[in-house]
């Protein structure tokens, strides 16, 4: 069938307000030209991505009002905008089983346009992890500093369940689910292109892995491992079975 005609229409003619208010024009043609595409997976592969990027712009910003609100310490608005953020980052994972409908004979003529980009090169994701000092920082000036208490105190010896708990978690809920968007995002790789293969820098693919060995906030997991080791101590660390 003639597709023109509803290509063309998937666009728009931006006379609308709704189309101006949301610059639908640009948007919609910020792919590759239908008649460009390599295969019919192109668009579906930068509709993807595109989106990722545009959720990680909005992370990265809706985290630089969270320091603001750290800084006034107030916990109800920091809790809520996490909440914001951790949907946002659910929402990113959501996405990429939509680029395993694409098979790997298919990703070839794909990453062939590539050039000699990749992931790396993502700056939502480099944002990301250039906030991860500011956010850690700001948690300890205006929460752990302010009221003079340590992450040992506040999950353990002098544990309330307080506002420092509270933005504590926040920050470890963020943690965990970007290291869950890793981990799927391996997966990813591992099934378009395997593990074993190099990368577009001609480097392998398994240095991926070692960005999730490393935690965003070391410290909030090593409370954890010391708490553990604290009460193996004290009740043992094997215990008798239950009968």
């Amino acid at each position: 069938m003639d597709r023109k005609p509803f290509y063309d229409q998937m666009h728009g003619d931006g006379s609308l307000d709704y189309e101006k208010y949301l610059n639908t024009q640009q948007l919609l043609h910020c792919q590759k030209d239908f008649s460009e595409f390599v295969n019919e997976d192109e668009l579906m592969f930068q509709i993807v991505h595109q989106s990722e990027e545009l959720w990680m712009k909005l992370i990265g910003y809706t985290l630089l009002g969270i320091i603001d609100w750290m800084e006034q310490r107030n916990t109800h608005r920091v809790v809520t905008l996490f909440k914001r953020v951790h949907t946002i980052q659910l929402l990113m994972i959501d996405h990429l089983p939509v680029l395993e409908t694409m098979s790997p004979h298919e990703y070839q003529p794909i990453r062939l346009n590539l050039g000699n980009g990749s992931g790396q090169e993502s700056p939502g994701f480099n944002n990301l992890l250039g906030l991860v000092n500011p956010l850690w920082d700001a948690y300890k000036a205006n929460y752990l500093d302010h009221y003079d208490k340590t992450i040992e105190q506040v999950y353990n010896s002098q544990y309330t369940h307080d506002d420092c708990y509270m933005v504590a978690e926040c920050l470890a809920d963020y943690d965990e689910l970007f290291q869950k968007f890793r981990y799927h995002h391996i997966q990813l790789i591992h099934r378009s292109i395997g593990l074993g293969a190099k990368s577009l820098k001609g480097r392998s693919v398994e240095l991926l892995n070692r960005g999730m060995a490393q935690k965003l906030f070391p410290e909030l997991w090593e409370i954890r491992n010391q708490m553990t080791d604290a009460w193996g101590g004290t009740y043992g660390v094997v215990r008798d079975s239950i009968h």
